[in-house]
């Protein structure tokens, strides 16, 4: 008889613990959460103390037959989804299905893998932990905060603006402070300035660059070119003479070692990956990677966290590797302990390898390229935070010149300590010139050196506006304002592009006019649940429910009375952007009435204001300032008519893009657009083309139907299967992957990363 059941969220999961306690246990996944709130309606009893109305997710059924035979032949169940409040939820809810109350003997543990090696898989089976429901509560709480959020005020969009749009207790929080970055950066009014630099030569070499910074023992503005020139001819004859030289020495100390809101900021400006891509990754190398003769191993601990806590055994292994590899110089005499924030769980340590003996050479031959990028910033990070400071020495030299302050700063490191290893990468608005100071060379200089003045440059400068948002940027705002949970930042970002409020250019996020219509409306009448200090406040209490000083029923009570209230006003006054549209200056050419900006299925259009007298539209986009700059809606494309012989242009319709017929209406030829990939059928000549099936959904079919019938539902690319030899491979996005390329062909496995091309 088996000693128990073990339940886990991933099928990658169960082979890992397979390996360390073979036969003992019965050990089955549940592939992630088995219930939830039903998709199409609320699933709330609000006049009931907020009671949810769980149901079985479709397609698990099966899956929770297969739990219940084998709880039959056990009497220990041992619960071990993911140790945060999701997975919580998730225990809870394969309690509740699998709980025989005939059987007396059966017994619920809670087991929580923080890492999955072989000495914390039977440690945690070794002394099992109880359900905990204010966890349990917690999560139930924000699940429900988020469906009365999204279920109540997205239909009122829909109603008010657009059928689609969604609203979310974070997400809309996340587009506002976008948006309220873009006004600010539309309102910036940039102002000249200007530097001057003089090149100078002392008694030793190099040759090195020093600015003014004063006149008279007073700080220097240059706000224009001729104060500029003026400057420049009052130092050509000048001698210039070395009045001061200060050396500091400076530590410069390891950041600590991730959590997973750095992880993803950091993955983002160092590999240029996106949250979800990181997270999707990390859950990777959390729940195991076949290491050859070892078989499966976690990697990585949980990366899930909000701690930068590390285990003691941890710390020792790290400070023994460093010693072999680096030397006892580059231990600090006592390890490095990392200040906490103020909102931290710790539940659990930072992200960190399960052992530093694996290092990314070692284990390269078994990961992909991303894993391994991955991989290897974790554990360089991990390593770093636990070795010594790099000491600098950082020279500020002043110069003097015709009563002007010139000054220049270089850094020399005389011990590189950590950074022989990892430095964290800048953000972009740190100052620059900082870190341009930490690069200069300087010679040596004493007080009273006399300096060869080899040439003076004026340079004009424009102050910048604060920079747009990058994931990277954004999650740190978001961790910073209290506003999430770090576990949810790669969802809410995935979100509000999917929906189309933001999208990125050049890695950076821009809002959309539909994500300023619908923020100023969602500001205008619900200013609480826009307001940022509100949701880091919601996310206090949350916290308080989990460690049993709130009760989730009177947390929902606070929030749901005011919210109720604010949405029966904005049924009555929110105003109707559907209905009237968003006004510009730009006037109808067939009858000269204001244009305005509506969304219909494909997207936002121009419409005159005077429909339906009226019934002209336009097509339009934006230059990189926000102006908007119709575009015609025939596009020239070079191909034929193959019935009239006149060129075929690309118009847009209800269902999108097509290949039309220039002589309309004369000639009312139009096909598809073809997608530029082959038919991959043997002796077809065709395209595949975009069309849609007859309820709307898009596929992709050859251009020779009905003589060749070949079709597939996803994004065809002209790659060949490197497996089975197949013509094409076809683009998925996938909750758990991200985007993928993989092989159409039924058995054939092959995938791949489409962000690893």
């Amino acid at each position: 008889m088996k000693k128990g059941l073990i339940i886990v969220e991933s099928p990658t999961k169960v082979r890992t613990l397979r390996r360390y306690l073979g036969k003992d246990f019965d050990i089955r996944a549940s592939v992630g959460h088995i219930k939830d709130l039903p998709r199409k309606r609320l699933g709330v009893d609000v006049d009931n103390d907020f009671a949810p109305e769980y149901e079985v997710i479709p397609g698990k059924g099966k899956i929770i037959r297969e739990l219940k035979s084998a709880v039959s032949k056990v009497e220990d169940i041992y619960l071990a989804p993911d140790p945060d409040r999701e997975g919580e939820a998730i225990a809870w809810h394969i309690a509740e299905e699998l709980r025989n109350k005939r059987k007396k003997a059966q017994r619920f543990h809670r087991l929580m893998f923080y890492e999955l090696t072989e000495q914390a898989i039977k440690k945690a089976i070794q002394s099992p932990g109880e359900l905990n429901r204010n966890r349990y509560e917690s999560q139930q709480a924000r699940r429900i905060l988020d469906r009365l959020v999204g279920y109540k005020i997205s239909p009122l969009l829909w109603d008010k603006v657009k059928r689609g749009l969604s609203a979310g207790r974070v997400q809309s929080v996340a587009v506002r402070i976008i948006c309220d970055r873009e006004r600010e950066i539309q309102a910036f009014v940039p102002e000249e300035y200007w530097i001057v630099s003089a090149d100078l030569e002392g008694p030793n070499p190099p040759p090195f660059k020093a600015k003014v910074i004063a006149f008279k023992g007073k700080k220097l503005k240059i706000p224009d070119e001729n104060k500029a020139k003026r400057v420049v001819e009052d130092l050509k004859p000048a001698s210039f003479k070395v009045t001061k030289v200060e050396t500091k020495e400076r530590k410069r100390f390891p950041a600590p070692p991730f959590i997973t809101s750095t992880l993803q900021q950091e993955a983002a400006r160092k590999l240029r990956f996106s949250a979800r891509k990181t997270m999707m990754l990390a859950q990777r190398l959390y729940e195991g990677i076949d290491i050859g003769d070892e078989g499966p191993v976690g990697l990585i601990t949980y990366m899930r966290t909000d701690s930068t806590r590390v285990a003691s055994e941890a710390v020792r292994g790290a400070r023994a590797f460093i010693e072999k590899e680096f030397g006892g110089e580059f231990i600090p005499q006592k390890a490095p302990v990392y200040r906490q924030g103020r909102l931290v769980q710790d539940a659990h340590e930072a992200i960190r390898p399960t052992s530093v003996a694996r290092t990314p050479k070692e284990v390269a031959p078994y990961l992909d390229k991303a894993s391994l990028a991955l991989y290897e910033l974790i554990w360089k990070r991990f390593i770093a935070s636990q070795m010594s400071p790099a000491i600098l020495d950082q020279t500020s030299v002043d110069i003097e010149a015709a009563l002007y302050t010139l000054r220049v700063t270089g850094t020399v490191i005389r011990f590189p300590g950590f950074s022989i290893l990892y430095s964290e990468t800048k953000d972009e608005s740190q100052d620059k010139e900082k870190r341009d100071s930490d690069k200069t060379e300087l010679p040596v200089l004493a007080k009273g050196d006399p300096l060869k003045l080899l040439g003076l440059e004026p340079r004009q400068y424009f102050t910048q506006p604060p920079p747009r948002y990058t994931e990277a940027s954004l999650i740190k705002t978001l961790e910073e304002k209290g506003i999430g949970r770090p576990s949810t930042y790669a969802t809410i970002l995935s979100n509000i592009q999917d929906r189309e409020y933001v999208h990125l250019e050049q890695r950076h996020f821009v809002p959309s006019e539909l994500g300023f219509v619908v923020t100023d409306l969602l500001v205008a009448h619900f200013p609480g649940i826009l307001d940022s200090k509100f949701t880091a406040a919601m996310e206090k209490r949350l916290d308080g429910i989990e460690n049993g000083s709130s009760s989730w029923v009177e947390v929902l009570r606070d929030f749901y009375g005011p919210f109720s209230e604010r949405l029966s006003l904005a049924q009555k006054e929110m105003e109707s952007v559907k209905a009237k549209g968003v006004p510009t200056d730009i006037k109808c050419d067939k009858c000269g009435r204001p244009m305005v900006i509506k969304y219909g299925k494909t997207g936002e259009f121009l419409a005159c204001s005077g429909y339906p007298e009226c019934k002209n539209t336009k097509d339009f986009t934006r230059d990189e300032n926000g102006n908007i700059k119709i575009q015609e809606r025939e596009i020239q494309t070079g191909e034929i008519c193959d019935k009239c012989g006149r060129p075929m242009v690309i118009k847009r319709g209800r269902f999108g893009e097509f290949l039309a017929c220039s002589g309309y209406p004369e000639c009312k030829n139009t096909r598809p657009i073809s997608t530029g990939v082959s038919c991959p059928m043997p002796d077809c000549t065709g395209k595949l083309v975009k069309r849609r099936s007859r309820s709307g959904k898009t596929f992709y079919g050859c251009s020779q139907y009905p003589k060749c019938k070949y079709a597939v539902w996803d994004r065809p690319v002209a790659r060949k299967c490197p497996l089975c030899g197949f013509p094409i491979l076809v683009e998925k996005v996938t909750k758990k992957e991200g985007k993928i390329l993989k092989c159409p062909v039924k058995g054939c496995r092959y995938k791949i990363a489409q962000e690893e091309e």
